[in-house]
């Protein structure tokens, strides 16, 4: 099998790094090298950002309908090609190519949003501030923006920033994972294709230390990442000192609420997509269950646990089960693999019941692939370290609690705050719930409360490092800088 060397994508061109090194992108599911993606250095970072920053000159200065116009191409020619990249976000992350398409849609969900700029960034005036005086609001482009994707979502999450960067006249340079930069990469190609001046959108593979230069190079205005919550964190810090705008969306632990009335059926349902969807490495994954009440715990972890031996655990470019809609593919890496595992054992010293354990899963013909099956644990404490860390895996705790107090007490009293959802058809419970559940985003019998593109994303208390939240239209505002504008003119005189 022909292994891919990728480039990099700056000023227009398809570029070969000069004095880059090289890592391995595997499959996950085979264990087998399938690229080879470079590791950039500081000074060729720094190199795209110049000509990011040169190019903002003119891209800034363009009529706002016509820096919308080449976002409508590009929605068009990637759901012409959704096939062929979401087998490529398959091969190299292992999820599902169900999982991959429903990505994707969420790519053209955010183009459309930013298409609609020339209405999104109209400035405000206000006539008559006082006698003869007037004031307005310009929303201004700022200059280079940068972003920095992870490995789970490789298309969709730099699509919570590039349209919109691209929109309001700035000018961006993205850093692929280097776990899974092809996607983004196949991207690329049609990018280029869609008549954007060059140097407006770039693309540099690499590590930290082109992480670290998009922070530290004073052309670039903001930075936006998703990643761990300590990497969220010194990013925060670094960009403050800096003096640079920041979105660094961190680690989650999301619970998921059943109360006695909750439809049980639908729970399970949901809980399956939650939980193992990409084989639990979701930010949105809801990982915690509580079940409230006594009959209602033991209901769910009866039925959750039945539900979950049904998932078939493969290779998801394995024809056989492509379009399985209970198939789970492998984890990231190896490192993923033991960690994973590693938590697991945790789980059984802190005492927690393992309902269900998915060590040791054999895929016939995938050997290298890191495989782990659905495992719950039931009896799972406030203070348990699988309670307390983001495992990013298909590892679920069930806790119970007496009432909903108590269950909302649980989450607030976790250090994370992405997501949480409540099942019920009692609307009282799921108004306290809306309104005192510590989490940035709520669902109401919705497994994964992940709100669609015209509507903010992000979370709360240590899942968010940033004021402004990631797409929609309130990421205007981490895109334009604000000039107020207080003008008078007197009256012509003979």
């Amino acid at each position: 099998m022909e292994v891919k060397v990728y480039k990099n994508y700056v000023n227009g061109k398809w570029v070969e790094p000069q004095n880059s090194g090289y890592v391995d992108v595997e499959n996950p599911s085979t264990g087998k090298i399938i690229a080879k993606v470079p590791l950039s250095t500081k000074a060729e970072t720094d190199k795209a950002i110049d000509i990011a920053h040169e190019a903002f000159k003119t891209w800034s200065q363009t009529p706002i309908p016509r820096r919308a116009k080449p976002l409508f191409k590009l929605r068009d020619l990637l759901m012409e090609n959704e096939e062929e990249i979401s087998k490529i976000l398959v091969e190299e992350m292992g999820k599902s190519l169900p999982d991959a398409r429903a990505e994707m849609k969420r790519c053209f969900e955010n183009i459309e949003v930013a298409c609609g700029m020339p209405m999104l960034q109209q400035s405000d005036k206000i006539i008559g501030t006082s006698f003869g005086i007037d004031g307005e609001v310009l929303r201004l482009p700022m200059g280079v923006f940068t972003v920095v994707a992870p490995f789970n979502f490789p298309a969709m999450v730099p699509f919570w920033f590039v349209p919109y960067a691209i929109a309001t006249g700035n000018t961006v340079v993205v850093k692929p994972s280097k776990q899974v930069p092809g996607t983004m990469i196949k991207i690329t190609e049609f990018i280029d294709k869609i008549g954007l001046p060059p140097g407006v959108y770039n693309v540099v593979n690499g590590d930290r230390e082109v992480a670290d230069a998009f922070i530290e190079n004073p052309k670039v205005k903001g930075f936006s990442l998703v990643g761990s919550t300590k990497v969220c964190r010194t990013v925060a810090e670094k960009c403050a000192r800096n003096n640079k705008r920041f979105q660094a969306m961190g680690s989650a632990k999301n619970h998921l609420v059943a109360m006695p009335d909750a439809k049980i059926d639908e729970v399970v349902r949901n809980m399956m997509t939650s939980c193992f969807g990409c084989a639990g490495q979701r930010c949105m994954a809801s990982s915690v269950l509580i079940g409230v009440g006594d009959e209602m715990y033991k209901t769910i972890c009866d039925k959750f646990t039945q539900a979950a031996k049904q998932v078939i655990v493969a290779d998801p470019l394995d024809p056989k089960y492509a379009e399985e809609p209970n198939l789970m593919g492998p984890v990231i890496s190896k490192h993923a693999f033991d960690f994973i595992n590693k938590m697991i054992e945790v789980g059984i010293k802190e005492g927690a019941k393992l309902l269900l354990d998915g060590r040791g899963i054999k895929v016939p013909g995938n050997e290298g692939g890191h495989f782990i099956g659905p495992t719950i644990f039931a009896d799972v404490k406030e203070g348990m370290e699988i309670h307390k860390t983001e495992i990013f895996g298909p590892v679920v705790c069930i806790m119970k609690a007496k009432n909903l107090d108590e269950a909302i007490g649980i989450i607030n009293r976790h250090q994370y705050g992405n997501g949480a959802s409540i099942y019920t058809q009692n609307g009282y419970w799921a108004r306290e719930f809306k309104l005192k559940a510590e989490a940035g985003m709520i669902g109401v019998n919705i497994g994964i409360p992940a709100p669609v593109a015209f509507l903010p994303f992000g979370g709360m208390k240590n899942s968010q490092f940033a004021d402004i939240k990631a797409q929609g239209k309130a990421i205007i505002n981490f895109y334009t800088e604000d000039k107020i504008i207080t003008e008078r003119f007197w009256p012509e005189t003979d």
